[in-house]
């Protein structure tokens, strides 16, 4: 390995670190809310385990807590939409064509370990581990990112979820200890680099305002949703 490869490797490691404990943090703030919400326990963990898309999984408590389990369900597809492109960009890394050796490639080993492989990576396919394989530079450097990325973000994410519940039940209200304000910092935190781009502050102005504008005349959830007209304004105006 290289001098290069290994500096590589250790500021993959380093970056990895420091997101595992953002999403450690993030995660207690969604257990912590969902208890406050109102939802069972067996339900936020089976979330945080079979979900596992914290945007969408702090959507569902926030409406389900409101009556409006319709719009959670809406709001759900919406924002996981963004797998479908996701997924062709990625497809490669989830093939298995990298992991397995030339003996497990043959014949029907092959296609149940490429099966097994390809459910595994979908499960694990979240913004943060498709962000940092796209940033590697080969394709067998892009397949370990991926992979170590989204094992990564799996198991801090519900690991912060058991921790947040547990903290709720001694602290009660977490928006005493500001755990309500944890997940809007943490993806305001990952927007700020797409929001040098011109076209990208205009969506995300224009939805902002047309939520605000909505939250006093609608029910829970369908601002946030009627948010979108953002991309459309965007699209017409290029």
């Amino acid at each position: 390995m290289s001098t290069l490869d290994r500096r590589a490797d250790r500021a993959l490691i380093r970056d990895l670190s420091a997101l595992g404990a953002a999403m450690t943090f993030v995660g207690l703030s969604y257990g912590a809310i969902a208890v406050a919400g109102g939802l069972p326990v067996w339900a936020i963990v089976a979330m945080s385990l079979l979900v596992f898309a914290g945007g969408a999984q702090f959507l569902a408590v926030g409406l389900v807590a409101a009556g409006n389990p319709v719009a959670a369900i809406l709001g759900g597809l919406l924002l996981n939409a963004r797998h479908l492109p996701f997924g062709l960009v990625v497809a490669d890394v989830m093939s298995g064509e990298f992991s397995w050796s030339a003996r497990a490639r043959r014949g029907g080993a092959r296609k149940l370990a490429g099966l097994g492989t390809r459910l595994l990576g979908s499960h694990l396919m979240v913004d943060e581990s498709v962000a940092f394989a796209l940033a590697q530079p080969d394709p067998a450097r892009r397949q370990r990112a991926y992979w170590i990325a989204g094992v990564t973000v799996f198991v801090t994410w519900n690991a912060g979820t058991l921790a947040g519940i547990v903290l709720a039940g001694s602290v009660g209200d977490p928006d005493v200890l500001g755990l309500d304000a944890a997940f809007p910092a943490g993806l305001l935190a990952l927007l700020m680099g797409s929001l040098r781009e011109r076209r990208a502050r205009r969506v995300a102005l224009v939805g902002a305002a047309v939520a605000v504008l909505a939250t006093p005349l609608l029910p829970a959830g369908l601002p946030v949703l009627l948010a979108l007209v953002g991309v459309g304004v965007a699209w017409l105006s290029r």
